[in-house]
């Protein structure tokens, strides 16, 4: 039995199917993977044993500039995936049981399992990225920004902006390879039971009419590497610190800058991460302190709070240690969707909305250390589920047999 795993985009895109893959494997399962040609997915994927298929341009170097490219260049970027993906995913998929595909990038995949007569599921990683009454799509840079009277009717604008995108693009494939043309993209690419690989106690799927979403719980991997003996030091030096990182989003200029100061003016030490926006906020003062890569799962627990961009795997990883979060969301994917809920749990601050300032920074760091916040933050923490990777391959081993 054989699965290809594919997806593309940033490290919070690829983690998730790291973790899936590990669980596959444990279960006796062969598995490939699509995903970014970047350095460090290819030793990522060569350290748990899965063959990595290099898709598309590397994704770091995309992420570089201080802005998104812009929208005619992500039109073309898209374009140029979907050619990608139906060059590279019939090779890819040689041998292979059934196709796991994560994100709206993955254009092609269904048409390819589709062609090749093999299992096809899509996952997504956040509810909003599924079609529903009860939330707005999520926002997707380099298109129009969606003017619509309700939830259904924006649903409704961005399949059309979607098809405007890649309809004419997968039809185009579709008929090369002799499958009938689809008139609703993303919900062929999403199909009427995706799975979504979030926990439900952060993100609960509320049932929608049409759709069968199956909510395995979020796909992560226990990471207990030791944090390094320099922030070791800084940890035991003092008080908790404030955690202030972006992964690997670029936030917009000045935020990292202001968030340390706000930092200071409660009286708290702060630590940064440096992250793929090469941050490095630390001046000459001991109560700042600069990091690399670390394990936020060995770290999350001994800060006060955390303050980032409102990715899934943050959020959860946060969330888990029951740490009290403090979210400045990039308008971009599920960024804005975490921070709501974020606030909507209590768990800690969400700046969504004008740019921050040093003000709201202020009030949204008392509310992240007040007590009261702490304490509910450890309640929800201890409440989140491990198992989510487990019970996605479990599923398809199941169906597969």
């Amino acid at each position: 039995m054989r699965v290809l795993l594919s997806t593309y985009g940033t490290r919070g895109d690829v983690e998730p199917l790291v973790a899936l893959a590990v669980r596959l494997r444990a279960l006796g399962v062969g598995v490939r993977m699509c995903a970014p040609p970047d350095e460090e997915f290819a030793e990522r994927l060569a350290g748990i044993g899965v063959q990595l298929v290099p898709v598309g341009p590397p994704v770091r170097e995309m992420m570089r500039g201080t802005a998104l490219p812009s929208a005619a260049d992500l039109s073309r970027y898209r374009t140029e995936m979907v050619a990608t993906q139906f060059d590279v995913f019939p090779a890819a998929l040689d041998g292979c049981d059934a196709l796991v595909a994560a994100g709206l990038a993955q254009v092609a995949a269904r048409s390819v399992a589709e062609a090749a007569g093999i299992r096809y599921v899509y996952a997504s990683y956040a509810a909003v990225h599924l079609p529903s009454p009860h939330h707005a799509p999520p926002p997707r840079p380099g298109w129009p920004e969606p003017v619509a009277n309700g939830n259904r009717a924006l649903w409704e604008l961005d399949a059309r902006h979607v098809n405007a995108q890649f309809g004419e693009v997968l039809n185009g494939h579709r008929a090369a390879i002799g499958l009938p043309p689809v008139d609703n993209v993303r919900d062929h690419v999403l199909t009427d039971r995706p799975w979504l690989a979030a926990d439900p106690v952060l993100g609960r799927w509320q049932e929608t009419p049409g759709i069968d979403v199956v909510q395995t719980g979020a796909w992560s991997l226990p990471d207990e590497r030791p944090l390094p003996a320099d922030l070791e030091a800084f940890l035991d030096a003092g008080a908790p610190p404030v955690y202030v990182g972006f992964g690997s989003m670029r936030p917009a200029r000045d935020i990292g800058r202001m968030a340390v100061e706000a930092i200071r003016a409660q009286g708290r030490r702060v630590l940064v991460s440096r992250g793929w926006a090469d941050l490095d906020l630390a001046d000459d003062r001991d109560d700042c302190f600069a990091v690399g890569e670390v394990s936020h799962q060995s770290l999350f627990g001994r800060v006060a709070a955390v303050v980032h961009h409102g990715g899934a795997g943050t959020t959860l990883t946060a969330a888990r240690a029951g740490a009290p979060q403090v979210v400045i969301p990039l308008q971009l994917s599920d960024n804005p969707y975490w921070a709501g809920r974020v606030a909507d749990l209590e768990l800690g601050a969400a700046l969504d909305g004008p740019p921050p300032t040093a003000e709201s920074l202020g009030v949204a760091f008392k509310t992240a250390l007040a007590p009261g916040t702490g304490a509910r933050a450890k309640v929800v923490g201890s409440r989140i589920r491990t198992d989510g990777a487990e019970v996605a391959a479990g599923l398809l081993v199941e169906a597969l047999r």
